[in-house]
């Protein structure tokens, strides 16, 4: 047997676009489920469903997959078929241009953490079979049959939409029990599935690894990886956003916008930047510190400025609270400093 390509990222907790998100409400609001029922308890700012290139915690997600599953307990395929390879942005791009199916999934798996995956998929090629298998490891109870049911559904759409003919599948094997309804699961996957079996995995003919894509484009290829290697580094290092963020500060007149409007310019929710801030080691308000103490010592240095007109350059509603951030950042006051500054040749 031999592994197509090994995952990036092998666990699900790993930060997502909004897309996924826009998709199952409207999922759910055509299967009437509100959209303030599947947000409950998310955390998830009705803000950024407007933003497309907004950025979510896996956690979010989970919160209202959780919701939906609660309410539409059989919906995991249904759910699924919803994800077409457009869904994924660069991502499923990079499929469609593909040059072969073998290419489209090894591309999907370096590149999971750009995708909506909760399970984490292999493909191996095992003699004339294609196995694709679903790891619902690490999943909680109460949400893993419905996000195995729904990746499943959501891989098989995609295959679909990238062949020419119908997926050649063999076999669907899944470990949860029989349900009261197959009629979804043998649209999508083509057969009825076996239940409660040792693993979650499809079957396909392996022949279907060397067919040639209708949509293939090398030039588009190159230029989706390109892109899908950005935004993946990206995600991928903290310190990335550390540096984005120490840009817009940098870039600020005042201060003013604060940490949620900063969140917003990096398509991300504050909860999301903070936790992205903590991972590097430092917080919104150490970057603030850190540019306002640069630009104070900038400021002084000019000596055109009165502390109090630097004060309000920096975004403080007064000289004393400058007075003691600045004591704070370099053991002097902003007066002896500008009068250190005023003394220099």
């Amino acid at each position: 047997m031999r592994s197509l390509a090994e995952p990036v990222v092998r666990h699900w907790d790993f930060p997502r676009g909004i897309a996924s998100v826009a998709l199952l409400l409207r999922f759910g609001a055509e299967h009437d489920v509100p959209a303030e029922a599947l947000l409950d308890g998310t955390e998830i700012d009705a803000a950024l469903l407007a933003d497309p290139v907004a950025e979510i915690e896996a956690h979010q997600e989970l919160a209202l997959v959780r919701n939906l599953a609660r309410l539409l307990p059989d919906a995991g395929v249904a759910a699924g078929r919803r994800y077409h390879a457009t869904t994924f942005g660069v991502l499923g791009y990079a499929f469609l241009s593909a040059a072969t199916l073998q290419d489209a999934i090894t591309t999907a798996l370096r590149y999971l953490d750009l995708s909506f995956a909760f399970t984490a998929p292999t493909a191996v090629v095992d003699g004339d079979r294609l196995v694709l298998a679903l790891d619902r490891g690490g999943l909680p109870d109460d949400v893993a049959t419905f996000l195995v049911e729904r990746d499943l559904a959501a891989i098989h759409t995609v295959v679909g939409e990238l062949l020419t003919g119908a997926v050649p599948v063999l076999d669907v094997e899944l470990r949860h029990a029989l349900p009261d309804d197959l009629r979804e699961h043998e649209e999508v996957f083509g057969v009825r599935p076996r239940f409660g079996g040792a693993a979650d995995q499809s079957v396909v003919d392996v022949s279907v690894l060397a067919e040639a894509l209708r949509l293939a484009s090398p030039e588009t290829t190159a230029v989706c990886e390109a892109q899908c290697r950005e935004l993946a580094e990206r995600r991928r290092e903290s310190p990335g956003v550390t540096r984005e963020v120490r840009r817009l500060l940098e870039s600020s007149d005042r201060f003013e916008e604060g940490m949620p409007a900063l969140a917003r310019a990096l398509g991300l929710s504050p909860r999301t930047l903070r936790r992205r801030l903590a991972t590097s080691g430092t917080s919104y308000q150490a970057l603030l510190d850190e540019e306002r103490a640069k630009r104070a010592v900038r400021l002084l240095a000019g000596g055109d400025l009165s502390i109090e007109a630097v004060a309000e350059r920096l975004g403080f509603a007064e000289a004393a609270s400058f007075g003691h951030a600045f004591r704070r950042w370099f053991g002097v006051s902003p007066s002896r400093y500008h009068r250190r500054a005023g003394d220099q040749p």
